[in-house]
């Protein structure tokens, strides 16, 4: 990282979430609040599928590897952010910096990918209902698992060493709360043309194909109740795959708006907006969004804190 004309960045200023003195206690409390319900939140949903027999299914599965992803991919963030907030100087060391970005790529991906396999599990249990215990056979479903989790390790880390090879000049300003890879591009000396390459051919795989494989699996479920169609079968369509569509949209909805529609005017604070909304908010809501609208959940809850018999409905 040295060389003419260069110093050596040894931290980046993390300047997302910069505000006014008299504000700084408020935000802190407010993102303390936040984050303790993300993880109390996505615990309490890993702990009942883990303890609870009638959710040990493919879907619940999934699930409780999708709270752990976002239990683990907002602590990326949120725990530095408070320690900001509390600090005279929001700083962030060029290895813990490099460290962000590995995790948050990881458990990003991860969540990702867990999403398109929950809508294929969707996609079999409404179109193959009879064939559904054997297509998804536990085998499948750790495949599934398994191919996520080598991925997402081969592009956090594809990305992470490419950043790594980066020579950074005096400029250390981040306009984010945390080490956003597009931001810091930016900030390189030297050439980032094998970098943004290697960002939209892998963009195109890891985000664009998995969106349009739930899309794909949502459009053949939609087929197939329109061909038999009844208010029994949408309302069972709608029951099973509401909560799923409504974690998709909170999940890919601010990842196109900020990455894929960037704002003409580099706005840094519409910016910091949508990022707070994926990295912070949404972790925090998809627990509530399965329990809340879930009866199996709720019967979990009945059954796991109440010890008293609730009958399961399929």
């Amino acid at each position: 990282m040295k060389g003419r004309n260069q110093t050596i960045i040894s931290e980046f200023l993390l300047l997302g979430l910069s505000s006014q003195p008299q504000h700084q206690n408020l935000f802190f409390d407010l993102f303390l609040s936040i984050y303790l319900i993300t993880v109390l939140g996505n615990l309490l949903l890993i702990i009942l599928i883990r303890l609870d027999s009638h959710l040990h299914t493919p879907m619940y599965l999934f699930l409780s590897i999708l709270s752990f992803s976002d239990l683990c991919f907002s602590s990326v963030t949120m725990p530095k952010l408070l320690q900001n907030m509390q600090s005279q100087i929001p700083s962030i060391p060029y290895a813990g910096c490099l460290t962000q970005i590995y995790f948050f790529l990881f458990f990003g991906d991860l969540d990702n990918f867990i999403l398109v396999a929950m809508a294929y599990d969707r996609y079999v249990a409404i179109c193959f209902p009879l064939h559904y215990t054997t297509i998804m056979s536990p085998k499948l479903c750790l495949s599934l698992v398994m191919l996520s989790w080598v991925l997402t390790t081969f592009h956090a880390l594809l990305h992470t060493l490419l950043m790594a090879r980066l020579s950074f000049c005096v400029d250390n300003m981040i306009p984010y709360f945390f080490c956003d890879m597009s931001a810091l591009l930016k900030l390189a000396c030297s050439d980032t043309h094998v970098n943004y390459l290697v960002i939209y051919i892998m963009g195109g795989l890891v985000v664009v194909l998995p969106f349009l494989l739930i899309i794909l699996s949502y459009a053949r479920i939609v087929s197939s109740i329109l061909r038999v169609p009844s208010a029994q079968g949408i309302h069972k369509a709608f029951s099973t795959c509401g909560s799923h569509i409504s974690v998709v949209s909170l999940f890919y909805g601010p990842v196109i708006a900020l990455y894929l529609c960037p704002s003409a005017n580099n706005s840094t604070v519409k910016d910091t907006v949508i990022s707070l909304m994926y990295t912070v908010v949404t972790p925090m809501l998809n627990p509530f969004i399965y329990s809340l609208r879930n009866r199996d959940m709720k019967g979990a809850l009945g059954r796991v804190f109440c010890q008293k018999k609730i009958p399961t409905y399929v």
